[in-house]
């Protein structure tokens, strides 16, 4: 497992993609805690099987996939059924994670994870990436096909500018070109090498 671990978090529509791609690019692992989340519901995994039991098989696309619109819609405004799909899910998405982690080669790894809401154990540093709200709200609705109070609903249910920010041991501001985004990753790699080569000196 690579001994240094970088937690990504951040609102929807605020760049953590964008930010990732860049870490992957200099070389760095990248585990997202969505692509876990997808993973553990594809065809052929428990995951999905419990979910069709529990909601029944109008909740699949025709080629057999999760309908993650319609499970969204089942769940967003029904808390008893939200806790449901987490304590089903979470576990399965942790061990993935888990595992992933534990394969990083490189000198330390990268872990986004959109819904954090405190420290997360497994990360050492935590990176927020920060961009005003409406901003989060105008890339969104033309990415996701959603409308201002859809995305302003989403934006109400995740943890707080305000709160993010406070867990941040290193802040990205995504209001300004890719370029300035790029030259800020750039930045904290040089110093996430630096931290983890001291890491491993003093394990």
């Amino acid at each position: 497992m690579a001994k240094f671990v970088v937690g990504i978090t951040g609102g929807i529509g605020s760049g953590k993609t964008a930010v990732s791609d860049r870490f992957r690019e200099l070389g760095v692992t990248v585990v997202d805690a969505d692509v876990a989340a997808r993973v553990v519901v594809e065809p052929g995994q428990p995951g999905l099987d419990d979910i069709t039991a529990r909601f029944g098989t109008d909740i699949l696309n025709g080629d057999g996939t999760l309908d993650r619109a319609a499970l969204r819609a089942r769940v967003f405004e029904n808390p008893a059924e939200r806790h449901w799909l987490e304590r089903t899910l979470h576990p399965r998405i942790n061990r993935l994670i888990a595992d992933d982690l534990a394969a990083a080669a490189s000198a330390y790894a990268v872990l986004v994870n959109p819904l954090m809401r405190g420290r997360d154990p497994r990360a050492d540093r935590i990176l927020v990436v920060d961009v005003p709200e409406e901003l989060q709200i105008a890339r969104t609705v033309a990415r996701d096909n959603v409308d201002e109070e859809q995305t302003r609903a989403i934006i109400a249910s995740q943890l707080d500018r305000a709160s993010r920010r406070h867990l941040a041991d290193d802040l990205v501001s995504n209001d300004g070109s890719l370029a300035d985004l790029h030259a800020a990753v750039d930045r904290l790699h040089r110093c996430y090498l630096r931290l983890a080569a001291k890491g491993t000196e003093t394990a």
